[in-house]
């Protein structure tokens, strides 16, 4: 999912019957990159703030 895999795709590679067991159990692989991507957008944020100044 963290590779641009769309997790239906992953769900049916997997042999889950619904989506919603491939996220119930991989779910926490996309908060962790939410999270690193809401850490990435603040640093732009922050660095752009920095330079204004």
């Amino acid at each position: 999912m963290n590779q641009d895999v769309h997790a239906k795709i992953i769900s049916e590679r997997l042999g889950h019957g619904d989506i919603s067991t491939t996220m119930n159990v991989y779910g926490h692989a996309l908060r962790s990159a939410d999270q690193a991507a809401a850490d990435k957008l603040d640093s732009l944020f922050t660095k752009k703030t920095k330079v204004q100044q």
